[in-house]
């Protein structure tokens, strides 16, 4: 399937995480890889490491496309950005990292072919493909967590040893580019309304969610109308679903305080509902997600109750600190980069974000274009609080921001004196509770490191944590 690739130009779309790791593999099949990015930074660096890069405006003169035998674009990259139109029209086939990923794997290109359990959802991805590898690391299965979780496919399957089984994260974005992956099994947990200035609408959407259920198993998330319905047009050999309540034949469910399966076997417990981390609704669905996809490939029952057993919200990790009058506070404070910090908030639909601190030469344009759907209110500290300000001034204007130490005597009643960091983290998560309501999370997300204002991450983490528990009921939604 790659031999047409070899000794011929391939436009590589986006010099992101993903980006990057496409350049080896491509080298490694005999392909001339040529970058082409928005940024003029990013060109910089890829001719850096001895890369020939192109301009949008290079490669939409008449011919200039004619050249690449592929084009494979970052995820991020809509279907009508000119330089992808302009491929499609010109009959150049497009494809997303993953597709590629998928084609490598087939050909063996990195050894045997992998299992690929996918996970996809609007909400609670992350958490799910964590608890897939801990039920995957208890069996004793060679595998690794990947895809949108951070670790790029191709950098798990050139791995060694390598992994038999991938636990693999995967968007809408990517699955619109990857309509080729057949996994052994995949989940839609959820479908929410998302991402639809890119998609085009929730039908889009849900139908690039959908792609995961092309494989031996697909599973779907019965509690939400959008995935259940999904079942209805699943292409997988086999359907079964997943409920937070009592199974039928063919599902997953929860009975007396423990995870059943009925889809895999008559019946069999699989875990008690108290040793799911996080607690809540949402780690059981996650639970009975993993446990689904891992029962696809036989593993035992008592793997999955080890798995989940062991499966802890590390701190300071997108560990959950507190509801407070309907909102959720979670400490991420180990998000010290922008790539760790998109991943945070887009694991949820309406975040109050907070961030800041050093960025040590990141740039977060692309992270905040790419979650500012997600973003109800922003507040920022620390010394690069004025760069992510700006960020958001250009790419989410509508957004309201708080930039404590901007010369302010007071943000929403407030005061803002002293620069004691425990103090500024108060005054921060009292400014965060102000902008959110009910259904929204406040999100520590720094996107930065912590040395600026902290010991490190962890003191971050324990000061947010400190003075969310300080707050009242009624610091919920002042801002109204």
């Amino acid at each position: 399937m790659l031999e047409f690739l070899r000794g011929r130009d391939v436009l590589v779309a986006g010099w992101g995480v993903s980006g990057r790791s496409l350049i080896e593999p491509l080298q490694d099949i005999g392909a001339r890889p040529v970058v082409t990015d928005a940024g003029q930074k990013a060109l910089a660096e890829a001719a850096e490491l001895g890369l020939p890069t192109a301009t949008s405006g290079d490669l939409l003169e008449h011919g200039a496309l004619a050249r690449f035998a592929l084009v494979i674009t970052s995820p991020g990259w809509r279907p009508d950005s000119p330089v992808l139109a302009s491929a499609v029209t010109e009959g150049i086939p497009v494809w997303g990292d993953v597709e590629f990923a998928w084609w490598v794997d087939q050909a063996r290109i990195y050894g045997p072919v992998r299992k690929w359990l996918v996970v996809t959802g609007t909400n609670g991805k992350t958490t799910t493909t964590q608890m897939t590898h801990s039920i995957l690391r208890a069996a004793g299965i060679p595998s690794v967590a990947c895809g949108n979780i951070g670790l790029p496919i191709l950098d798990a399957l050139r791995r060694s040893p390598g992994p038999q089984v991938l636990a693999v994260e995967l968007s809408s974005f990517q699955l619109h580019w990857a309509p080729s992956v057949r996994p052994e099994a995949g989940v839609v947990l959820n479908v929410a309304e998302d991402h639809l200035d890119w998609h085009g609408g929730l039908d889009a959407y849900a139908a690039a969610k959908a792609r995961a259920l092309t494989g031996r198993v697909g599973v779907v998330g019965l509690d939400d109308q959008v995935a259940s319905a999904l079942a209805r047009k699943s292409k997988a050999r086999r359907t079964v679903g997943f409920r937070i309540g009592v199974p039928a034949d063919g599902e997953l469910g929860v009975v007396d305080g423990k995870l059943l399966d009925r889809a895999f076997t008559k019946a069999a417990i699989l875990a008690e509902v108290g040793d799911i981390s996080p607690q809540g609704p949402a780690g059981v669905a996650d639970a009975l997600a993993a446990a689904a996809l891992t029962r696809s490939i036989d593993v035992a029952p008592q793997f999955v109750k080890e798995g989940l057993q062991e499966h802890k919200v590390g701190p300071h990790r997108a560990a959950f600190v507190r509801e407070l009058g309907g909102v959720a506070f979670v400490d991420d404070s180990k998000a010290t980069n922008p790539h760790a910090a998109r991943s945070s908030i887009l694991a949820h639909p309406q975040v109050v974000w907070v961030a800041g601190g050093q960025l040590k030469g990141a740039s977060v344009e692309d992270l905040v274009e790419e979650v500012r759907e997600h973003l109800v209110g922003a507040v920022l500290f620390g010394v690069d609080a004025a760069v992510i300000a700006a960020a958001l001034a250009r790419h989410a204007p509508d957004v309201p921001v708080v930039e404590l130490g901007s010369g302010d005597d007071a943000v929403m009643g407030v005061p803002v004196t002293g620069t004691e960091p425990d103090a500024v983290m108060a005054r921060a998560v009292h400014v965060a509770a102000g902008f959110a309501q009910r259904g929204d999370t406040v999100l520590l997300a720094p996107a930065a490191a912590s040395l600026d204002m902290f010991a490190d991450y962890t003191h971050r983490g324990r000061s947010f944590a400190a003075a969310v528990q300080a707050l009242d009921e009624k610091d919920i939604g002042r801002s109204e």
